[in-house]
């Protein structure tokens, strides 16, 4: 039997990874396989949702994360031999992804009869100035979508929250709109109630140009950092940067990882499991405008966080 496939896209710190976390924290017995494809050296997407920086892994309800490494067709092939095989599979873009790319490779034909892509969910961060739907590669990613939900409506006053949606409707009238407040979506808007029924094969228009617009620059230490030296490297950096995540132990409370992210101009932290044997206790990847930061400004400003050896 095929196996729907669920496309999620959106730009950088949209909010994607809650998306893909709360659909695999409430899968209701259905065996999800999610495919994290995050845009870094350092996989931390895939940490953040399945606990684990590489391969397969399960999770107690059924489901599983792979975190996706080279071919995406190789990969999709990969999940489905597995026993038992997933009911669905959710595909987690890179932030500076083109959606319109990925849909064109599944339409690959082999792929086609085993897993045909079903729906095109468009994350979009409603505390964004509407103006912000101008981008190009936004705009992209909207007009591949069959559902756009809305993330972190409950940061916005009323008038912000309705503009938001009349822009989101203009650039993309055929889509579905949902509020999605923590990352809930309703299941029934992205996967088929029946999964016997076969999706219809999508029109992928010309092959656009890519431009190289962001890069990576990833920082790790061997050493813990400290709290208070962190927030004020962040905060130098921050005008710079478009995206940054990591995954750190600190001074203040060892033997504990705490998770980073900085989005939209704000930062957040948060409580993440016990470190893993082998790997950095600090480890950071930073997503910038191809020239705004160098890996000298990046290094010498995070190495005054780090406990000294």
């Amino acid at each position: 039997m095929p196996v729907p496939v669920l496309l999620v896209a959106g730009f950088l710190g949209a909010g994607k990874t809650t998306v893909v976390n709360h659909l695999l924290a409430h899968a209701q017995g259905k065996r999800i396989a999610a495919v994290i494809n995050d845009f870094g050296a350092i996989n931390i997407d895939a940490e953040l949702i399945a606990g684990a920086s590489d391969g397969v892994v399960s999770l107690s309800n059924g489901c599983i994360c792979c975190t996706l490494e080279g071919d995406l067709l190789r990969t999709l092939a990969t999940l489905l031999r597995r026993e038992p095989r997933p009911e669905l599979i959710v595909i987690e873009t890179s932030g500076v992804a083109d959606p319109a790319d990925i849909v064109r490779n599944l339409m690959d034909p082999v792929i086609w009869q085993e897993a045909p892509l079903d729906t095109v969910l468009c994350v979009v961060d409603a505390t964004q100035p509407a103006e912000k739907l101008n981008d190009a590669l936004l705009r992209s990613q909207l007009r591949a979508a069959d559902v756009v939900a809305l993330a972190k409506v409950d940061l916005v006053d009323a008038a912000h929250h309705a503009g938001m949606r009349d822009a989101v409707r203009a650039l993309r009238p055929a889509a579905v709109i949902v509020d999605a407040v923590h990352g809930e979506v309703p299941a029934t808007l992205l996967f088929p109630a029946d999964l016997d029924r076969a999706p219809t094969p999508r029109e992928t228009g010309p092959r656009q140009p890519v431009l190289d617009r962001f890069e990576t620059l990833s920082w790790t230490s061997e050493r813990p950092v400290r709290l208070p030296q962190l927030q004020q490297a962040i905060g130098r950096l921050a005008p710079k940067l478009a995206r940054a995540k990591g995954l750190f132990e600190t001074v203040e409370q060892p033997g504990r990882l705490m998770v980073f992210q900085l989005a939209g101009g704000r930062a957040t932290l948060a409580p993440g499991g016990a470190p893993a044997p082998d790997t950095p206790r600090s480890r950071i990847v930073f997503i910038a405008e191809m020239g705004a930061l160098s890996r000298g400004e990046i290094d010498s400003t995070m190495e005054g966080c780090v406990e000294a050896g």
